[in-house]
C-alpha cells in the first residue's frame, strides 16, 4: 500500500473511531509502521478530523521528517514496536470503558479481563495493567517495554489501552473488542459470571493465532 493510500486510511478510521465515541476531542492516536520509519498522528489532532497530509511521518530514529510534529505519546508507539518487530500498527485510545476498567480497585494487573468472549480471547488473549504516570512521563516508556515483548496490548491505569496490531485493520479491531469487552465487565460487576475455561481459551489460542 503506497503512502499517501495509509495517510487515507489512518484518517478514515480515526474518523470512524471518533464518530462512535471510541475517542473524543484530541485524545487518543494511531501510527502505522512504513518502510523508512512510521505515520503518526499529530500531537493536538482530533481523530474524527485529521488531514492526510499533514499526519506526522518519522524516520527510523523517531525524528520528525514531514508533516505536523507528532503525538506527545510517540514514546509509547516507539516503545512498543521496538518490543514487536512484526507490528504494523498501534492504536492507543483513552474509550471510556477500557478507562474506567483501568480505575478499579482489586482487579488483576497480570491480566484485567476475564475472558468474556471468544473474540476477546482472540483479538486480546492477556491484558496486563501497566503502573499509573503522569501524562509525558517518560518512565511509562520503560513500563511498556516491559510487557510488550509477550502482549500486544496493555491498559495503562487510569489512562487506556495501547494495542498492536499486524496491520492498522487488526489493531483498529482488536482495540474494539478490548472496549466492548470492558463494558461487558463492567455491566456485570456484582453478579455471578461464566467465563470461558482455561481450557476453552486453550483451544481458541491454538486454533486462531494472535493478530499482532
Amino acid at each position: 500500500m503506497s503512502e499517501s493510500r495509509i495517510r487515507e486510511r489512518i484518517a478514515d478510521l480515526g474518523r470512524s473511531l471518533f464518530d462512535r465515541g471510541l475517542t473524543f476531542g484530541s485524545t487518543g492516536n494511531i501510527s502505522v509502521r512504513i518502510e523508512d520509519g512510521w505515520l503518526m498522528t499529530p500531537t493536538g489532532s482530533s481523530l474524527g478530523n485529521l488531514d492526510p497530509a499533514r499526519i506526522s511521518k518519522l524516520d527510523l530514529n523517531g525524528q520528525l521528517v514531514d508533516g505536523d510534529a507528532p503525538t506527545k505519546e510517540a514514546f509509547l508507539h516507539t516503545s512498543m514496536y521496538e518490543c514487536r518487530p512484526n507490528a504494523g500498527a498501534i492504536v492507543h485510545l483513552h474509550s471510556t470503558h477500557s478507562v474506567a476498567a483501568s480505575c478499579l480497585h482489586g482487579v488483576d494487573p497480570s491480566n484485567v479481563l476475564p475472558p468474556l468472549t471468544a473474540y476477546y480471547v482472540m483479538r486480546i488473549g492477556v491484558l496486563p495493567l501497566i503502573p499509573y504516570f503522569p501524562p509525558g512521563d517518560l518512565k511509562l516508556a520503560d513500563a511498556v517495554k516491559e510487557m510488550a515483548s509477550k502482549h500486544h496490548a496493555v491498559l495503562l491505569a487510569n489512562h487506556g489501552p495501547v494495542v498492536a496490531g499486524k496491520s492498522l485493520e487488526d489493531a483498529v479491531y482488536a482495540t474494539e473488542e478490548l472496549e466492548e469487552t470492558a463494558k461487558l465487565f463492567l455491566a456485570l460487576q456484582g453478579m455471578k459470571t461464566r467465563p470461558l475455561s482455561d481450557e476453552q481459551v486453550a483451544e481458541l489460542r491454538r486454533r486462531f493465532p494472535s493478530t499482532a
